[in-house]
C-alpha cells in the first residue's frame, strides 16, 4: 500500500477479476481495462462538469469516457453479444482503478494469479488504447514490455 505524507497507509482499490464460462474445450479471452482517470476541473477546458456524463447533439461527454470507461463498457456489451449468439468462448476480465498512477499493486496480483486465474488464458485484449482521430480507432498490435512467441518442436 502507498503511504500518505503522515505515514498513514492508503489502501489500494480492489482489482476486479471476473470470468464468464469455464469450458476447457473453448478458447479463453482475457480483457484488461481501467476505470480511474486523471484529475480534471471544468477550468481545464471542459464545457460541462467532467464528472457528469452529458449528451450534446447525440455525443456523450464525460471524463474517462474514452480512457477507459467506454472501452470497458463496450467489451462488456461484446461479451453479452457473444453469449447471445452462443459463440463458444470463455471470458476473463481484469478491471483496475490505479492505471493512471502506474497500476500500483497490479504486477503483484498478476504474479499471484499467473498459475490460477490466468493459467488457461489463450488471448488477451487490451482495452486501453487510443483513437487516431474522432472517427478512426487505432489497432494496437503491441505494447511495451510484452513479447509473444510461438515455438513448434518436431
Amino acid at each position: 500500500s502507498p503511504q500518505l505524507p503522515d505515514s498513514q497507509d492508503l489502501p489500494l482499490p480492489t482489482v476486479i477479476l471476473g470470468e464468464l464460462g469455464k469450458d476447457p474445450q473453448n478458447p479463453t479471452i482475457c480483457s484488461y481495462g481501467h476505470v480511474d482517470v486523471q484529475p480534471a476541473r471544468k477550468e481545464d477546458g471542459w464545457n460541462t462538469d467532467p464528472y457528469t456524463l452529458t449528451e450534446i447533439n447525440g455525443n456523450l461527454y464525460g471524463h474517462g469516457a474514452t480512457d477507459n470507461k467506454g472501452p470497458v463498457l463496450a467489451w462488456i456489451n461484446a461479451m453479452e453479444t457473444f453469449r447471445a449468439l452462443k459463440l463458444v468462448v470463455n471470458f476473463r476480465f481484469v478491471i483496475e482503478g490505479m492505471e493512471e498512477a502506474g497500476s500500483l499493486g497490479l504486477e503483484n496480483l498478476l504474479e499471484e494469479e499467473n498459475q490460477h486465474f490466468f493459467s488457461d488464458v489463450d488471448y488477451i485484449v487490451i482495452l486501453d488504447s487510443f483513437w487516431l482521430n474522432n472517427k478512426k480507432p487505432a489497432l494496437t498490435y503491441g505494447s511495451r514490455r510484452n513479447a509473444c512467441f510461438f515455438v513448434e518442436v518436431k
